[in-house]
């Protein structure tokens, strides 16, 4: 989870939303993330951003919505969601721990121009839980990508969200329509309590 997203000051709030419906999300994903990594699973981090040179960023992503600053453009974090600047980088309260995997990535999904289905086919991963903002944005399109690629996916419904609670409830609805058809959704209490009793 992203700065340029989270943090006052960030394009998020600079597009005219309200981070704090997205801050709620950060202490079930910290609780989660200690656990996780006591439990000594796997944890892969993703970060939206373009190369410096914007050569991977299309005119329709940079010219979309109706803000006066788009993706290149210098706010108060450095050039907006750009590789290498402040922005880009992760919150320090979920920052990744030397070794863990981090993508990078040009679009909303995770598995698009990254490596990420390489990693995971390497370390034979087939189930994913997936966390972060936003919930229709960048989660649902990587649960989309992921099943379509045969991985099975858990959303945790606390640790995912949206500048738009509406948005949010509905992306969590398409999820798991029709008896799952992109993942399963549940909340983060109940895969604490099984990862704390097998600890």
């Amino acid at each position: 989870m992203q700065r340029d997203f989270l943090e006052a000051g960030g394009f998020g709030e600079m597009l005219g939303n309200d981070v704090s419906q997205l801050r709620r999300t950060i202490e079930p994903n910290r609780k989660l993330l200690s656990v996780w990594r006591k439990s000594g699973l796997q944890v892969i981090h993703t970060r939206e951003g373009h190369r410096p040179d914007l050569t991977d960023l299309p005119l329709t992503k940079k010219n979309r919505g109706q803000s006066q600053i788009c993706i290149g453009d210098i706010g108060p974090m450095g050039r907006i969601l750009v590789r290498g600047e402040p922005g880009h980088d992760i919150i320090p309260e979920l920052y990744p721990l030397l070794g863990e995997s981090i993508i990078d990535k040009p679009g909303k999904g995770a598995f698009f121009a990254t490596d990420l289905q390489a990693i995971l086919q390497s370390r034979n991963i087939k189930q994913l839980v997936v966390t972060g903002v936003t919930t229709e944005v960048c989660v649902h399109t990587t649960v989309r990508e992921a099943n379509d690629r045969g991985y099975d996916c858990l959303v945790l419904e606390d640790c995912v969200g949206s500048y738009f609670p509406q948005y949010h409830q509905i992306g969590l609805e398409m999820i798991k329509a029709q008896g799952a058809i992109f993942g399963w959704v549940s909340h983060s209490t109940k895969l604490l309590d099984v990862l704390e009793s097998s600890i």
